[in-house]
């Protein structure tokens, strides 16, 4: 069958991969693997923007990459590489920051939260990091980019850097790319207020083992306005019922769904039924993992692979922006 397009996405290999990046990327991109040529890339060189300790790094994109390919990417048809083993990229980031006003870096929404986080470490790259984002994803003449409602300022930014780049230049070279909204926007952690994710550790990871999981399961918020057992709850602001949607049989979701609303179920009883349904879920997942993981060779090579693989395509691109820039 023809593929649709070529989509791009790439993923920070900042720690061990969660419910978040599953829900809200892996299980897309496994996916798209039916209708598109894709591309995924774990981007090395944007870890570097939040993190002051790169002691784990290459274990993070190790793991990254183990996570990735345990979730169902199937590397014999799909590009699956580390930003930095294509260093065309940095040289297109640069061309790009050339047609970027600096205020509309700033004005971005992801730049004000993470400055908002980290107010000690507000540096170039972090600043820069659309660009730079922008050129990981026109580098392959990406069609497509799957993302979270939270990026989608970052595609049109990227948008509007192709237009700026073809006009200033005369040219069409680089491609406008489409957004493509993920199935779950937005993935709430176990205070049940945030994004879920590594910085703010309120995540559940994905390679946690079943009483890791339990665990961080019971210890999770649920509905706000529920103090008693004997109180009516509303799964309709619960986390925890959210979550169930995706791990749990439709059947028990509509019960859980009834019973709470009349206290028929505690938020306890809630947690436990989920904890059981999540490591269940995950079981396929964690046994590919660990086969994976007996043969690190073999996943260095998927990697090695793909970055050749990307390159040639990488390359073909810049001679192309090379000779529409006019560089000697």
């Amino acid at each position: 069958m023809a593929k649709k397009g070529r989509v791009f996405s790439g993923i920070r290999p900042t720690g061990r991969a969660h419910l978040g990046n599953y829900l809200g990327a892996f299980k897309n991109y496994v996916a798209l693997q039916d209708d598109y040529e894709c591309v995924y890339c774990i981007v090395d060189l944007h870890a570097l923007t939040t993190v002051e300790d790169t002691l784990n790094l290459r274990q993070n994109t190790y793991d990254l990459a183990l996570d990735l390919l345990a979730a169902g990417i199937r590397p014999e048809e799909t590009i699956l590489f580390v930003q930095s083993h294509v260093p065309q990229v940095t040289e297109l980031h640069t061309i790009l920051s050339m047609v970027t006003p600096l205020g509309k870096l700033t004005d971005l929404p992801t730049f004000k939260e993470k400055a908002r986080q980290q107010p000690h470490n507000i540096n170039y790259g972090l600043v820069g990091y659309p660009v730079l984002m922008a050129a990981d994803i026109v580098l392959y003449k990406s069609d497509v980019v799957p993302v979270g409602v939270d990026q989608a300022p970052h595609i049109e930014f990227t948008r509007e850097v192709v237009r700026s780049f073809n006009y200033r230049y005369s040219t069409n070279v680089l491609i406008e790319p489409q957004m493509k909204n993920t199935e779950i926007l937005k993935v709430l952690g176990t205070d049940g207020k945030e994004k879920m994710g590594k910085s703010l550790d309120n995540q559940i990871e994905l390679a946690a083992t079943p009483e890791e999981t339990r665990q961080r399961v019971m210890g999770m918020f649920t509905d706000p306005q529920r103090i008693k057992r004997t109180d009516p709850g509303n799964p309709d602001v619960c986390n925890v019922f959210t979550l169930h949607k995706s791990f749990t049989p439709a059947e028990e979701v509509a019960m859980i769904n009834v019973e709470c609303r009349r206290a028929g179920i505690g938020c306890v009883d809630c947690k436990q039924r989920f904890a059981a349904n999540l490591n269940k879920a995950l079981e396929p997942f964690r046994a590919k993992r660990a086969e994976l993981a007996a043969k690190p060779d073999l996943v260095q090579a998927v990697l090695d692979d793909g970055a050749a693989r990307a390159r040639a395509i990488a390359e073909k691109t810049m001679a192309e922006v090379r000779a529409a820039v006019q560089l000697p």
